[in-house]
């Protein structure tokens, strides 16, 4: 059982004023792992006074101070390698493969940053006149439990590279993953009041974070809903937002595809972070003619898929994160029944064996139609609805016909033919024949998947003000 009672303020781990306890809670076996000590609004307040502080000399370091600090994070991080994925697996169920890749990608952040600052030019010529690229304030940055730690890292690396203070509201369920964080970044030396982390509630640090002056901008990651709420408050102030939001990504997978690859492959989209990730795939779109094949190679996936402790190297699909996520995934699972579609595999209930935690059958749907609650609706679970179409053009159509657009998916044997039907899709990003990241391209999402756009150039001037000055 452990107890974190202590925030992050000017430098120093300080006990909060708050006097409200968080209960941490494994996903694998619901048993207590300790609880954590949540701040206020006189903590956010102070974090932020903090933070505003700093930026006055911060935001006047050199590129090469910047890119100092950013090394110094990254070498503290890659000393506990192994209570970073640790950590992840037990706090919030992540499978052993998924939380070694989230560790990579939390290391790759600061070489995106540091190879930002190497390249980018903070002062341009803009036809006749010299325009500056300067620093916005002070950063409020509030992210979600399903991938915590990476979250922070992408978002406070973009902030230090921009030569910006910042305010973090992790989510209360990553409490220990925060410590550790915490820990890491308090050894890198950085000055006073670069960073605050604030553990607390949305409606409290949060929206203190949303409505407070001295908070230039906020980068949110989270559900589409908090996101409104978020940008409501924001504008009272006129704060600068980028929202990444939710999502329900479409994978067309092409007449022409090689349906051996490109199913399983739709699986590990549908499923990827136990099917807790924005990006995945849950819309699968397969050729009305190819339907029986592709049903058959869906259940011979899925019998492959293992769901069980995320400890186990094998595993591919972990617990949800809490109680209220399974239900609210049975939830979905019932709606799905309830509107006709037929259940291929999984359906109500817990695996065997798997009783104690909040683990999910993987499931797959067949016979589903883009009207239904479960195509349009993100359920955040390990869900999948299989959609059939006759043509390409209906292919695109149904992928379009949603209030989403964060990421898709297309599948065909034909790169030109994937890149023509990739580019017609409006999504943020298109994976094409495959799943990867690049963290210099942007990364965000059209409609009511967010605003703006985070990494590389794009991501960086999102921190950035520019300055015209005219001779």
């Amino acid at each position: 059982m452990k107890t974190i009672d202590k925030i992050y303020i000017n430098g120093e781990f300080i006990t909060p004023q708050g006097t409200e306890y968080f209960d941490l809670i494994s996903p694998t076996t619901n048993e207590k792992l300790g609880k954590v000590l949540l701040g206020n609004q006189k903590d956010t307040q102070n974090a932020i006074a903090a933070a505003k502080d700093a930026f006055k000399t911060f935001s006047k370091t050199t590129i090469s101070e910047r890119i100092q600090y950013l090394q110094n994070i990254q070498t503290s991080i890659e000393k506990r390698k192994e209570e970073f994925i640790d950590i992840m697996v037990e706090e919030y169920g992540g499978t052993l493969q998924f939380s070694t890749m989230s560790y990579d990608y939390m290391l790759k952040s600061f070489d995106s940053a540091i190879n930002l600052l190497n390249t980018y030019d903070f002062t341009k010529t803009m036809g006749e006149s010299e325009v500056q690229m300067t620093p916005i304030g002070v950063i409020g940055i509030i992210i979600p439990w399903n991938s915590s730690n990476g979250f922070i890292c992408s978002k406070l690396s973009t902030a230090i590279a921009a030569g910006c203070t910042t305010v973090i509201k992790p989510s209360e369920m990553s409490a220990q993953q925060t410590q550790l964080i915490t820990e890491c970044l308090h050894e890198a030396n950085l000055p006073k009041g670069v960073f605050n982390i604030v553990n607390g509630l949305g409606e409290i640090v949060g929206a203190e974070i949303s409505r407070n002056p001295d908070i230039a901008k906020i980068s949110f990651t989270g559900s589409t809903s908090v996101g409104k709420i978020i940008a409501k408050e924001a504008v009272e102030t006129m704060k600068r937002i980028t929202l990444e939001l939710g999502g329900k990504s479409p994978n067309i997978i092409l007449d022409d595809a090689n349906f051996a690859q490109a199913i399983p492959l739709a699986v590990i989209a549908a499923y990827m972070n136990n099917g807790q990730a924005c990006i995945a795939g849950t819309r699968l779109l397969v050729p009305k003619n190819r339907l029986e094949e592709a049903t058959k190679l869906l259940e011979q996936t899925l019998s492959n898929t293992i769901v069980g402790d995320p400890k186990n190297e094998t595993t591919t699909v972990g617990p949800m994160v809490s109680k209220k996520q399974y239900e609210r995934v049975q939830n979905y699972i019932q709606i799905g029944i309830d509107e006709g579609a037929q259940v291929l595999v999984g359906g109500l209930g817990k695996p065997k064996g798997l009783e104690k935690g909040n683990f999910v059958k993987p499931t797959v749907f067949i016979n589903a139609n883009n009207q239904m609650r479960i195509a349009r609706e993100e359920i955040f679970g390990p869900v999948l609805s299989v959609i059939t179409y006759k043509t390409e053009e209906e292919a695109i159509e149904i992928a379009n016909d949603t209030t989403y657009g964060l990421q898709a998916y297309v599948s065909s044997s034909d790169e030109k033919r994937a890149h023509k039907v990739a580019s017609q899709i409006n999504a943020g990003r298109i994976q094409i024949n495959g799943i990867g990241h690049d963290p210099m391209a942007p990364f965000g999402g059209f409609k009511q998947s967010g605003i703006g756009r985070e990494f590389g150039t794009i991501g960086l001037e999102a921190y950035l003000e520019p300055r015209a000055l005219i001779r």
